[in-house]
């Protein structure tokens, strides 16, 4: 909601990962800590926050409010075993999707469509 323009800052969306990195939930959280604090080699929990808190910052210095994909349009990120946990999850849901590496983690997205499925083939002119 930065790059958007909604907010100033990342701690302002209540809904972003920002704040649950910052203060973990104590139930229901949706973030994996001790894997993300193992992809990253952090030694705690505090630690990989400190260090995410100091990436954003300095990224909002810099100007740097760019898209990662990796991030924003997957449904699960991680260690292999994670990501095909949540496929195996899915069940029926993840039909199509398949687990693919994507720099130095994997991912579980969903199958790319060309515009022409959703349109039934039908050229649209303007």
């Amino acid at each position: 909601m930065v790059r958007a323009g909604v907010v100033k800052h990342p701690v302002e969306w209540p809904f972003s990962g920002y704040n649950e990195i910052m203060e973990p939930r104590q139930r229901y959280g949706l973030i994996d800590f001790d894997g993300l604090r193992e992809l990253f080699n952090f030694g705690s929990i505090p630690e990989l926050a400190n260090a995410y808190r100091g990436w954003i910052e300095d990224s909002m210095k810099e100007g740097r409010y760019s898209r990662d994909g990796k991030w924003t349009a997957s449904i699960a990120v991680g260690k292999k075993e994670f990501v095909e946990r949540v496929k195996e999850r899915l069940g029926a849901k993840a039909q199509g999707r398949e687990v693919r590496a994507a720099a130095g983690a994997y991912v579980l997205n969903d199958p790319e469509a060309p515009y022409t499925a959703n349109l039934g083939g039908v050229k649209m002119t303007f």
